[in-house]
């Protein structure tokens, strides 16, 4: 019974595998379904609009500021003077004049349109700046997150493989051990071999019975994954597998990689990029103590019409202006000064988040340089075990068929052919992965090197 569950899955597993092999999804077809699909891109978007903003923002500040500003309600007044002279054309001055007015209840409206334009301002100067920054920063930013993103979704893309490929060959191994057991139990019958194949048959069994189902969780669990972030169906999941690593691997020695990670990486350059911004933040809050010069402007109505003890009476007032405004501060109960010794330990706390990344970068770059060039050894070395265990395995077989080897022997036997096959696809994909991973840390991780990567793939 365990052998015709294990062969009905393994057929089903493999025709889901390569049935379709002629229309297989390949990496850059699940790139650019996941650039359509998946959330991460329109954040990566949204964020990198947001910054470039900044630019706007920076050349805003060095623009006239109007303003529009109306009113209107109910309002009383009264005015009374005493002692004043009074003269009118063609008639002597009359000293001890007494004016009054007043409403009660009347309609007051105002309205004032103002203008004012920044002519020398230190500070302000020091902010534009400061969002240039940030608007280059955004960019660095964003370059970062899109080489994240590729590396995720081909390493979600690389899960499926991994996990259909694991699938398989524990469903073969099963298979193969079912055929195994069912030939201790026929022996055993006919006094041929003893009851321990018998056991060590039906435990192995079993095991790779609970692996085959973990297997398989772990295959539903990468598939709805990459379905999800690529919004293609479950069923147009057929991969292809690496089939040998025809990526153009690095050449270069380590020394060109870490100067290139050192001129290019998007994080350096981020994190360069906050490093200068806290440096204009210092500008800033130093140039918040200078004077400022502004052309201000302004015109401005103001009328009181209603009924008062004199009876009705309206009161209107018109100005208009243009100066120049200076502004000197003088105290600002130490605010200026605190904020700038805060600026001060930001900046130093950049420079040494700074320092920290490039030791960072630099470490990773050599791990990547070196997981490439390591990667061609260990492929051959494991394309060599792969090759002796399966003429172990062959050996075995005939071995056993003869008498010279037990159903253990075979059952290892079995045991190191698939690990051996295991080990080989999972050091392909290693390979390929540490090459992205170094083309990220030059900053150069784009379309081209995913083209290369997927070239190695199985067509």
């Amino acid at each position: 019974m365990n052998m015709m569950i294990s062969r009905m899955l393994l057929a089903g597993t493999v025709l889901a595998i390569c049935a379709t092999a002629a229309s297989a999804t390949d990496l850059l077809q699940v790139w650019e379904a996941a650039r359509q699909h998946d959330p991460q891109g329109a954040v990566n978007q949204a964020s990198r609009a947001a910054g470039a903003t900044r630019h706007e923002q920076a050349a805003a500040l060095w623009r006239p500021n109007l303003g529009l500003s109306a009113t209107g309600g109910w309002s009383n007044a009264q005015s009374q003077m005493n002692g004043a002279q009074f003269a009118m054309p063609g008639s002597a001055p009359v000293s001890g004049a007494s004016f009054g007015t007043s409403i009660h209840g009347g309609n007051a409206t105002r309205w004032a349109l103002n203008a004012k334009q920044a002519l020398y301002n230190p500070e302000r100067r020091a902010q534009s700046a400061q969002l240039g920054m940030a608007a280059q920063a955004s960019e660095h930013e964003w370059q970062l997150a899109q080489q994240d993103w590729m590396l995720l979704t081909t390493k979600r893309y690389f899960d499926v493989v991994q996990a259909e490929r694991r699938l398989v060959l524990l469903l073969q191994q099963q298979q193969a051990v079912d055929k195994a057991l069912t030939e201790a139990k026929d022996r055993f019958a006919l006094g041929d071999a003893p009851v321990t194949d018998t056991h060590e048959a039906q435990a192995r069994a079993q095991a790779l019975g609970a692996q085959a189902i973990a297997a398989g969780n772990d295959l539903d669990m990468a598939r709805q994954v990459l379905a999800e972030v690529t919004g293609l169906p479950i069923q147009m999941l057929t991969l292809q597998a690496p089939s040998r690593p025809g990526v153009a691997m690095a050449a270069e020695p380590v020394a060109i990689w870490l100067q290139r990670a050192e001129q290019n990486n998007p994080m350096l350059k981020l994190q360069q990029a906050q490093a200068t911004a806290a440096q204009f933040e210092i500008d800033k809050h130093r140039a918040s103590a200078s004077p400022t010069l502004d052309l201000v402007a302004q015109a401005s109505r103001d009328r009181l019409s209603g009924s008062g003890d004199f009876g009705v009476a309206s009161n209107t007032q018109s100005q208009q202006m243009v100066d120049v405004m200076l502004n000197v501060p003088l105290y600002s109960g130490g605010m200026r000064s605190a904020r700038l010794q805060e600026a001060m330990h930001l900046h130093d706390k950049a420079l040494a988040e700074l320092a920290r990344s490039r030791q960072q970068v630099s470490q990773m770059t050599r791990a990547a340089w070196l997981a490439v060039h390591s990667g061609q050894a260990r492929l051959a070395a494991l394309n060599a075990a792969r090759t002796a265990s399966q003429a172990r395995l062959a050996s075995t077989q005939l071995g056993r068929q003869v008498g010279d080897r037990t159903t253990l022997d075979l059952l290892n036997a079995q045991n190191d052919a698939s690990a051996a096959e295991w080990s080989w696809l999972q050091a392909q994909i290693d390979t390929l992965m540490a090459q992205l991973r170094l083309d990220a840390m030059a900053g150069q991780l784009g379309l081209q090197q995913l083209e290369a990567v997927n070239a190695a793939l199985k067509n």
